[in-house]
């Protein structure tokens, strides 16, 4: 049988996710919701297969084609993709969903892949800068070069002169001046194509061609101006590349998403085009390697391209949910680290002599004219100010600019009880717990320092009359970030569900100036992976100047930057645990040291796997590159073990995920040495897991050997699991998100069935199917078995949700049995689903609505009764075996159609 890959419906990489919480089973919707696009699919073709006929045929494509029609199946060929070596196959659409099935077993296909959709990026924050003088610009040198050693390299002479670089992304405003205003051969912009047209949304038809101007939508301008704008302007801005020549491969339009047949047309299209490197800041929860845009870009990095991915923006999430197509196993997934400056904003203060007040936020509040403050409270250690309605004797709050002090409730419970009070503005004083932006929708409020809090309640109970202004343009203000060089709160924790090491690095990606088109306001400061990957891109393209421009280096290119990484600490004390390696990779990129380091380290990662598939002998090689002998001293740094799994739950850690300070040993041998010039050694490392932890957390360890030379420092950083992922539970059989356990079918009411229940399929008579999965799994499928079937189930036979919707990519060829359980027929299989998250409005939870009583092949289901058989396999299972699926069986459905 032929691969079917399926993937769960891919958000935007700059989203934010909500908390869990109790959702109410009547707002789930009876309908099924495609990730996909309905009877689409990208089919490889195995050119060394034996087909029958071959020499009849000049491309094996072609033969089959003639398979496909000689099985009567009415299909379209959308595109072909031909580039030998990395990927040979076409997008079909097959015009009746049922005659899908005929794909399978059809000679010289390798594998089918349904067309996955990724939405448009967003920015998870964004503030478009008004004018050179806006607070947000940022003075001297720019502070992402300097926390990287951009800077360093600059002042040697490089600037990415010679690199071609394509950007997958929303296209580009060629006509900014940073961007050289033009585009063509000679200028900085040198070409492109658009793949998709501005009216394009990923469920209609693109209409390409030969401009990829974006004046719609700006983050692919973003992208550019970070690893390419001209330095010398008034915005202090500049690439990191700057002299590299950028191609511009359009891929959204102005709204909606992308498929990835697409994104393979574009990947593959870069490479013919002879771009050294490819980047792509878009993607969505996965967890797995083996999307298609996931496989190709992986081919493409083996075969000696940089391809750079964002990690995805969904650290919130927590553990295991990284993003595709970032995780490609041979490209950098990139994680965000934060700016080690905040730009901010203004307030001015008059009526006693005061420097202005730095608030938190990128845009200036909404705020026109100057209001005198008013001070609730002359105690500044209340801890929980304006979180219970004010006092009767409070006054009209309308005409002031309210003083709160941080603490114990929410912001929003503060606002909405001084809002009682007629208030339109007010400023929350901290009470040490650190920089955060304040967003109410239509109020305008903003954070402000503990001091400056305490200056304005001293004034007002002093009986000084003061008053605030809030300018749109004002005096620079930048402000050290209290997490600088930390990483993004952000930035999605991996390790993939088959325990792959992403993200790879990090590279600055939290409050980043850049670029917009022209007609959106020329510059915005913006968060996200989306930033960080960039300018990983652009330091590979220093490197690719520094080091030559060959496969060679381009394959090495990861582990050189994950070798000479800075280790990120869990807080700004250098006492602190640095952060799980889940999270920040090797650590964030030195790109002065990973261009003109002495030594070498190779691999840059070491992977220890769980423990069940446990692999505590590694090497690693050190090799001395310099022109003299130099002496290495070898350490173990260990990072924060990550409880990847809630205490007492099935359900993973919500970020920021919880770290011990448990760790792992290691023993090395040698742990000193000395290597004449040109020489290498290699090095055995035995790892043992850590002691004292809780196997029920599936503690996820890590860390760093370090390698000291003169004045040199390096690392390899490894990961592994103290629990056995195959032992993971996978379905969530709770009541803790919808208030009653799931799975369940729910009838024609949209209550779960309990007892038997006959349909007619009349109308909105048809049962649904709801279930969400609290892990990743390789195999979800659904069967329809006779009612008295004698089948082992491992789940309740009632369980729970959480919120997203899909029907299925493709029919699935009926049996009469599947993982030796006698069964009537498919419903549905879906391969490497992603387990679900905590948002009942994104990706959390799974609805099958069956409104027609047909089986996934598009035959009728015969009247009579029945059960819903559902299974998934645990990571690591084998698909063959009963015993490596949690099962679940529902009531008897009747079929009265």
């Amino acid at each position: 049988m032929k691969s079917f890959v399926y993937f769960s419906l891919i958000h935007s990489l700059l989203g934010a996710s909500s908390v869990l919480a109790a959702v109410p089973l009547s707002s789930v919707k009876r309908v099924s919701n495609a990730p996909t696009i309905p009877n689409k699919f990208i089919v490889e073709v195995d050119t060394a297969a034996q087909i029958p006929n071959k020499r009849a045929y000049a491309r094996t494509i072609d033969a089959v084609y003639d398979s496909i029609k000689a099985r009567d199946v009415d299909f379209d060929v959308n595109k072909e993709y031909d580039l030998n070596g990395l990927f040979t196959g076409a997008s079909l659409t097959i015009n009746s969903a049922p005659d899908a099935v005929a794909l399978d077993d059809i000679p010289g296909l390798k594998a089918i892949y349904p067309i996955t959709l990724f939405k448009r990026p967003d920015p998870v924050s964004k503030h478009v800068v008004s004018s050179p003088q806006d607070p947000a610009i940022i003075p001297a040198k720019f502070s992402t070069h300097v926390m990287t050693g951009v800077d360093k390299v600059h002042a040697r002479g490089f600037f990415g002169k010679g690199i071609k670089i394509g950007i997958l992304d929303t296209g580009i405003d060629y006509t900014h001046p940073l961007l050289g205003g033009a585009i063509g051969p000679g200028n900085k912009v040198i070409g492109g194509y658009d793949f998709v047209g501005d009216n394009y949304t990923g469920q209609n038809e693109p209409t390409p061609d030969n401009d990829p101007l974006d004046q719609c939508q700006g983050h692919g301008t973003h992208v550019a101006g970070i690893i390419a704008a001209d330095p010398n302007n008034p915005y202090n801005i500049t690439g990191v590349a700057y002299e590299a020549s950028l191609t511009a491969y359009r891929i959204f339009g102005c709204e909606g998403s992308v498929g990835d047949d697409i994104i393979v047309d574009a990947l593959l299209r870069g490479v013919k085009d002879g771009q050294d490197i490819l980047t792509l800041s878009l993607g969505g929860a996965d967890g797995w390697t083996s999307s298609v845009s996931a496989v190709v870009a992986s081919r493409i990095a083996k075969s000696g391209k940089v391809v750079t991915i964002a990690a995805g923006n969904d650290g919130t999430s927590g553990s295991w949910y990284t993003s595709s197509p970032g995780n490609a196993i041979d490209a950098i997934s990139v994680a965000s680290v934060e700016n080690t400056v905040i730009p901010v904003q203004q307030s001015i203060v008059s009526g006693v002599e005061h420097a202005p007040i730095p608030y938190f936020s990128f845009a200036p509040l909404n705020i026109d004219g100057e209001f005198p403050i008013y001070v609730l409270t002359q105690d500044t250690t209340i801890p929980n100010d304006a979180c219970t309605p004010l006092p009767a004797s409070t006054p009209d709050l309308s005409n002031f600019v309210v003083i709160v002090r941080r603490g114990t409730c929410t912001f929003v419970q503060k606002i909405e009880n001084i809002k009682a009070k007629g208030a339109k503005r007010a400023l929350v004083y901290d009470n040490g717990n650190g920089a955060t932006g304040i967003s109410i929708p239509d109020f305008p409020v903003s954070l402000i320092s503990a001091e400056d809090g305490l200056f304005l309640v001293e004034q007002f109970f002093s009986g000084a009359k003061v008053s605030l202004s809030f300018p749109k343009n004002g005096e620079i203000a930048n402000v050290a970030n209290p997490r600088g060089g930390l990483m993004s709160t952000f930035s999605t924790y991996g390790p993939s569900n088959d325990f792959q090491f992403k993200p790879a690095v990090g590279a600055p990606g939290g409050n980043i100036l850049s670029l917009l088109p022209v007609p959106l306001g020329s510059f915005a400061v913006e968060s996200g992976t989306s930033m960080a990957t960039p300018f990983l891109a652009g330091a590979a393209a220093l490197m690719l100047e520094v080091k030559g421009k060959n496969a060679e280096t381009a394959r090495a290119a990861r582990t050189f930057f994950q070798t000479t990484a800075v280790a990120v600490r869990t807080t700004v004390d250098e006492n602190s645990l640095p952060q799980t390696v889940t999270q920040q990779g090797a650590g964030l990129i030195n790109v002065y040291d990973a261009l003109f380091a002495k030594t070498t380290v190779s691999p840059g990662a070491l992977v220890l796997n769980d423990t069940t598939n446990y692999k505590p002998f590694q090497t690693f090689t050190v090799k001395n590159t310099d022109k003299k002998s130099k002496a290495y001293k070898l350490s173990h740094v260990p990072a924060g073990t990550a409880l990847t799994v809630q205490a007492n739950s099935i359900f993973t850690s919500l970020g920021p995920v919880p770290l011990v300070e448990n760790a792992a040993s290691v023993v090395l041998a040698p742990s000193k040495f000395t290597l004449f010039p040109g020489q290498s050694i290699t090095v055995a490392a035995l790892f043992t897991p850590p002691k004292g932890v809780d196997s029920s957390r599936y503690p996820v360890y890590s860390g760093f050997i370090k390698v000291e030379g003169p004045g040199e420092n390096y690392h390899v950083t490894y990961v592994g699991l103290s629990a056995s992922l195959k032992q993971k539970q996978v379905v969530d059989n709770t009541d803790t998100f919808f208030g009653e356990k799931i799975p369940t079918v729910l009838n024609a009411a949209g209550d779960s069935q309990v007892n038997p229940t006959n349909y007619t399929f009349a109308g909105k008579d048809y049962p649904s199917f709801l279930y969400r999965l609290a892990f990743g799994s390789p195999l979800v499928r659904l069967d329809l078995v006779e009612p008295d079937i004698k089948v082992a189930t491992t789940l309740n036979s009632r369980g729970l949700g959480d919120g997203h919707w899909f029907t299925f990519p493709f029919p699935i060829k009926g049996s009469s049995s599947f993982a030796k359980v006698k069964t009537v027929g498919p419903l549905a299989e879906i391969g490497f689903h992603t387990r679900h998250n905590e948002n009942p409005d994104d990706n959390g939870y799974s609805v099958i609505a069956f409104d027609s009583p047909k089986f996934a092949n598009g035959s009728t289901i015969n009247n009579g009764a029945y059960r819903f058989l559902f299974r998934a396999l645990k990571v690591t299972g084998d698909r063959s075996k009963q015993e490596d699926y949690e099962t679940w069986l529902s009531p008897i459905v009747g079929v009265f159609a």
